[in-house]
């Protein structure tokens, strides 16, 4: 089960129809066009789209699952108490006394150029459930960090 908000469920059913609507045609029309020049043998035309409508078929089959299984956060009922899924959090570098601020969200809605972590990472799990004051290590893959949290607000 994935949690995630409301726009990111919306955004990945907007995918998923958008490659089966639109993608799946297109790559069906490319195997007939690549199917008309003949011998099927050598055509390596024909292998390149049967391929790419390999990948696209299991890329839908992979959100169709995403979504079967999704559960949409309830943002009404999220808390500032303690870092959460959906929790924009700020935070200083203890090191570094670098501000950071980063939203925690599902795998499929992370974008760290729009400041979404999934709570999959190890910045998000060293997080969880901390509250502001807290100063926590985090074992990142270049060593570690320590961190203080400064605000706690919903996304």
């Amino acid at each position: 089960m994935a949690y995630m908000s409301k726009e990111g469920y919306d955004k990945l059913v907007a995918e998923l129809q958008k490659l089966e609507g639109v993608e799946r045609p297109k790559a069906s029309a490319a195997i007939a066009e690549a199917r008309d020049k003949g011998d099927l043998s050598e055509n390596s035309e024909y292998d390149a789209a049967k391929e790419a409508q390999a990948h696209l078929e299991a890329k839908i089959a992979q959100l169709k699952l995403t979504i079967a299984e999704a559960k949409i956060v309830d943002m009404s009922r999220l808390s500032t108490d303690a870092v959460q899924i959906m929790s924009k959090v700020e935070m200083t570098n203890l090191t570094t006394k670098q501000k950071m601020t980063y939203t925690i969200v599902s795998e499929t809605e992370a974008n760290l150029r729009e400041g979404k972590i999934s709570i999959k990472t190890p910045i998000a799990q060293g997080l969880l459930n901390k509250k502001v004051g807290d100063e926590v290590e985090i074992k990142i893959p270049r060593g570690s960090i320590k961190l203080r949290i400064e605000n706690i607000s919903i996304a």
